[in-house]
């Protein structure tokens, strides 16, 4: 996705190139999204960020540049959380639904927001060192106190 959040990347038109993958949006309808192409697999991030923004944690899949795009976008806001990453909302219903790291080759995806069932597993928390302290990670996926190291699952096209 670029800057005003249209689909950018390796496919000229991601609406056009390969079978959708999977569908999602917000709560209230108005960002609604399609993903042609491969999803990594669910990491959670326990970062303070995530868990300001979620009010809990962030549990989110990620597709590659120029296999997300936007079929309806009008209130698609982005906000710089910090001046690694931006986050993408409803600014409707609120809903969280993206996460772009600057230099990064792909847009994380909220997982909740994704329509029906997704085929995916969580397979790692990150900043664990941050988590809150009302909750516990006993699921047996790996856990790192700090930010991602590779996941080291192939992304999964759904088949």
């Amino acid at each position: 996705m670029s800057r005003q959040g249209e689909p950018s990347g390796r496919n000229a038109d991601p609406m056009t190139a390969g079978t959708v993958r999977a569908t999602g949006g917000c709560l209230c309808g108005a960002v609604r999204y399609e993903v042609r192409g491969p999803l990594r697999p669910v990491v959670a991030c326990h970062c303070t960020q995530c868990r300001r923004m979620t009010g809990h944690f962030l549990a989110a899949t990620a597709a590659r540049d120029g296999d997300l795009g936007l079929t309806c976008a009008a209130t698609l806001k982005w906000y710089s959380a910090s001046p690694h990453a931006r986050r993408g909302f409803c600014s409707t219903c609120g809903s969280t639904l993206f996460w772009r790291g600057n230099g990064r080759d792909y847009v994380a995806i909220a997982a909740g927001s994704i329509d029906g069932p997704t085929g995916l597993k969580l397979v790692q928390h990150i900043y664990t060192a941050d988590k809150g302290d009302y909750y516990e990670l006993d699921d047996g996926a790996p856990q790192s106190a700090t930010g991602l190291p590779p996941v080291c699952q192939d992304w999964s096209d759904g088949t």
